[in-house]
């Protein structure tokens, strides 16, 4: 199972930007499809990004098309969240999650890494 470990979250003001990054420890990474989930206090998780194994194809919530992108480089094990014009309502912890079809689907979470939008 692979291990996720996220890194880039923090605080930062209303319209600024933040990078998010996840390393995944395997070495079949590119075929794992990846995703950005968020939590914020007192609600459910909610997917955020999803990337497909070649990065060729990339869907997003509605809440933030226009302004967050997704992104890997399967050469480095790497998932990216670049995100632009941030606003309060974005402030959650971000998580990584990787998918992997094995006959069954194998799901990995990294830990979670806090971003808060505030003045």
């Amino acid at each position: 199972q692979v291990q996720l470990v996220e890194s880039g979250g923090g605080l930062v003001q209303p319209g600024g930007s933040l990078r998010l990054s996840c390393a995944a420890s395997t070495s079949i990474f590119s075929n794992y499809n990846m995703d950005w989930y968020r939590q914020a206090p007192g609600n459910r998780r909610e997917l955020v990004a999803t990337i497909s194994m070649r990065g060729t194809s990339t869907s997003y919530a509605d809440f933030v098309k226009g302004r967050f992108t997704i992104s890997r480089d399967n050469a480095k094990n790497m998932v990216y969240l670049q995100m632009n014009d941030l606003k309060p309502e974005d402030t959650a912890v971000y998580y990584c999650h990787g998918q992997f079809w094995a006959g069954t689907w194998q799901e990995s979470w990294g830990q979670g890494t806090q971003v808060t939008v505030s003045s």
